[in-house]
């Protein structure tokens, strides 16, 4: 490990990409503290605690929602923006067509997606401030105007336009994903407050809770990293022919099928989901129809209840493994490039017949991924009354998500320093 630091702080580019991007995540963190003019921040912090759904978003924001700052939405309408054109690219042919010519073809691609985010973050900086008007009794934004609403709106939309540009950025540097680092940067500023409030409420009663919760953490991110880059993998093999006077192929290979294909988009789906009804039914609870109001007060209370969210929060990570996974999993596609290849697997007939082995295979290990993810989502939930600590949160989505961008940054730091050797030679 020493010896990779030294390696990484001797080479001069590397050195200077991880000091620039460092460099760029400050700024970040600095533009999360700069509040929207206007708005009493220290009675919408106390309101963002006592809220289960708007404390979930703002673990996104990184702290910045609850501060009201002018990041306040933080990647969230970009990464929307990317969730629609990847399932829009399986549904419209035309745009399926561009994503297949090659890097001209993703550059269109992310292009439309960086239009789509301005008008996303437009109507969500609406919807989080009427939201909040209609919650407090406008206590936050009190008597705020046509023209006020209009140029709060479009700063917010300009700081969620700031860190997409400042995410492509980090990521032209290839020392990570530019928009995971920054939901990273985000996750792990708020850990030093959390220590300071926990070291502020200590006892001596509460070692062993500490200890238990250590504990609990310590196995959960082995497991986030086993499940995170375990892998099956299938044997191909490649026949061998003769092209004009030499003899190529007779390989054998392996075809490697994730255990989490999908990532954190099954989480990122089922939070988008799951706090649409409570934030549609805050709107309500004030009707003049009684029904309509009792109807919205069952179902904040409802999700308030801690097992009937966890329970549902699970079904729905578990639900949007499988659905996402079929959606960019095509085993019929990677059926047809093996056998064009001259590639097959040992035993199995080529064309139909592969193509459902491969089905069948990730279908199985789907199962073991959606369980895993669902237990991560809903790990607060099962962590909580264990420890009993509440100044400290094991927050299994904050824990898969950094455990990502960790091993994904460090790959490609690795491989950065793959190639200054092969320069050498």
């Amino acid at each position: 490990m020493l010896t990779k630091l030294q390696q990484i702080w001797k080479a001069k580019d590397i050195r200077n990409k991880i000091i620039y991007v460092l460099l760029l995540l400050v700024v970040f963190r600095i533009a999360a503290h700069i509040p929207v003019p206007g708005v009493n921040v220290g009675d919408l912090r106390s309101y963002f605690e006592g809220n289960q759904v708007l404390g979930l978003l703002n673990l996104f924001s990184g702290g910045a929602m609850q501060n009201f700052s002018i990041v306040m939405l933080g990647v969230g309408p970009y990464i929307t923006a990317s969730i629609i054109f990847q399932l829009l690219v399986m549904i419209v042919p035309k745009l399926e067509a561009l994503q297949k010519e090659g890097e001209y073809g993703r550059q269109k691609i992310n292009q439309y997606t960086r239009i789509l985010t301005i008008p996303l973050a437009f109507i969500q900086g609406y919807a989080f401030i009427r939201l909040l008007s209609s919650q407090t009794g406008g206590r936050f934004l009190a008597d705020i105007s046509p023209m006020q609403l209009a140029t709060t709106m479009v700063i917010i939309t300009a700081g969620t336009i700031f860190l997409m540009w400042l995410g492509e950025l980090i990521t032209e540097k290839q020392i990570g994903n530019g928009i995971s680092l920054l939901i990273f940067a985000g996750i792990v500023a708020r850990l030093p407050q959390s220590l300071l409030n926990t070291i502020a409420a200590f006892d001596r009663g509460m070692v062993l809770n500490l200890l238990i919760f250590v504990i609990i953490a310590l196995i959960t991110i082995a497991v986030i990293v086993l499940i995170t880059e375990g892998t099956r993998n299938i044997p191909v093999s490649y026949a061998r022919h003769v092209v004009g006077q030499k003899s190529v192929g007779g390989v054998r290979t392996h075809l490697p099928l994730r255990v989490n294909q999908a990532g954190v988009i099954p989480i990122i789906f089922a939070i988008s989901v799951i706090l649409v009804p409570p934030m549609l039914a805050q709107f309500f609870i004030k009707s003049d129809v009684s029904w309509v109001a009792s109807f919205s007060q069952w179902i904040i209370d409802t999700f308030q209840n801690q097992t009937v969210y966890a329970a549902m929060y699970f079904l729905m990570v578990f639900f949007f493994t499988f659905f996402y996974t079929s959606v960019i999993f095509k085993p019929k596609e990677i059926s047809e490039n093996l056998q064009k290849q001259g590639g097959f697997i040992p035993g199995i007939r080529p064309g139909r017949h592969t193509s459902d082995y491969l089905g069948s295979v990730m279908n199985r290990i789907i199962l073991a991924g959606a369980l895993f993810l669902g237990i991560i989502a809903v790990l607060p939930v099962i962590v909580a009354p264990i420890t009993g600590i509440q100044t400290l949160s094991l927050g299994g989505t904050s824990l898969l998500i950094t455990v990502a961008v960790v091993i994904e940054t460090v790959k490609q730091i690795d491989a950065q320093l793959v190639m200054r050797d092969y320069e050498g030679f």
